[in-house]
């Protein structure tokens, strides 16, 4: 598979965390490189993971990641972005509060798995094609850390600017992205 190939497909896979990332990022007051790099690190090595996962799973797997994928990434992107819709409206601000964390390491995870669902499909897809699949991983990991990177520096200063409704606009694409991968699987 050629360099440019695995460049596009990297770049279409992590689409979902820069949007997630973006939505995150408007939930931070203060833009601190750690927590942009924590995140980005989180997303970047799941989507690297996942498709070693789907490749090593090969054939086998291809059903069972299909029949399922979109109902786990639905309901994991649904939960955290109803959270967050819930949290800019009722809830309080409280930088120190674990539960309104967005780099709470459980938040963090469940984000990370929720995007990183169909890298698991592609590796599947790539076993088919009998690519090698090490080199591919790690340009989708590399692309995917520095694009969430980029997607929670913008999503900060935007949450800078526009305040809570922000925080509800990124629940509400985190939601949107959960019902594109429902609708996308379950009708086309």
């Amino acid at each position: 598979m050629s360099l440019p190939t695995v460049v596009l497909i990297a770049l279409a896979l992590a689409m979902d965390a820069f949007a997630v990332s973006l939505s995150t990022g408007c939930t931070m007051r203060t833009m601190h490189l750690r927590h942009a790099l924590r995140m980005a690190a989180f997303f970047g090595l799941f989507q690297a993971m996942m498709p070693i996962a789907g490749w090593s799973a090969g054939r086998f797997a291809a059903a069972l990641i299909q029949s399922y994928d979109h109902w786990v990434a639905f309901v994991l992107l649904g939960f955290v972005g109803g959270k967050m819709i819930y949290e800019a409206i009722w809830g309080g601000k409280n930088d120190t509060n674990d539960a309104q964390d967005p780099h709470n390491v459980y938040i963090l995870l469940t984000l990370a798995v929720a995007t990183s669902i169909d890298a698991a499909a592609v590796g599947v897809s790539l076993s088919f094609l009998q690519v090698e699949i090490v080199m591919p991983a790690l340009i989708i990991g590399a692309i995917t850390f520095f694009v969430s990177l980029l997607g929670t520096a913008i999503g900060c200063r935007a949450g800078n600017l526009f305040g809570s409704k922000v925080e509800i606009v990124g629940g509400l694409v985190l939601i949107g992205i959960g019902v594109k991968i429902l609708v996308e699987h379950l009708f086309f």
